[in-house]
């Protein structure tokens, strides 16, 4: 059985963020999600949805066999109890795939690293894209 690992923010759940999930769930026979958690997110923007609301929604998906919240004090720390075959990453993810291997290595894990490079093609497939209609269409037509 061929366990993998997808992790991510998941604000605003959009197409993108099913794309995402659907290709990684397509790698392996069972899909584990980890949601970042809030205190953990320093490469961007806080998120607008709650944490404990971010993993309700990811758990609703069909894809995702399992999911559950990062670790508030090192992201490796669950994968102890997930063990992954592959780990995916998104097309944006900021993670360096052989850095992130090298640190599993170290950490005694197997798992291998892939990228999905591709990303949904429609118009409102990111959070940041979300948002600015949202800005566009109430904010800025309001002198």
């Amino acid at each position: 059985m061929i366990r993998v690992l997808a992790t991510g923010t998941f604000d605003l759940l959009h197409p993108g963020h099913i794309f995402f999930l659907t290709s990684a769930r397509a790698m392996g026979d069972e899909l584990y999600v980890l949601v970042a958690r809030d205190s953990m997110i320093r490469h961007k923007a806080k998120p607008i949805v709650p944490e404990i609301q971010r993993l309700e929604m990811i758990s609703s998906l069909k894809a995702v066999d399992k999911a559950m919240l990062g670790s508030e004090k090192d992201i490796f720390e669950p994968l102890y109890e997930i063990d992954p075959d592959i780990i995916v990453l998104g097309h944006d993810q900021f993670f360096d795939v052989e850095e992130l291997e090298n640190s599993l290595r170290e950490r005694g894990f197997k798992a291998i690293v892939t990228r999905i490079d591709e990303s949904l093609k429609c118009p409102l497939y990111s959070s940041g894209k979300i948002i600015n209609k949202i800005l566009e269409r109430y904010c800025e037509n309001n002198d």
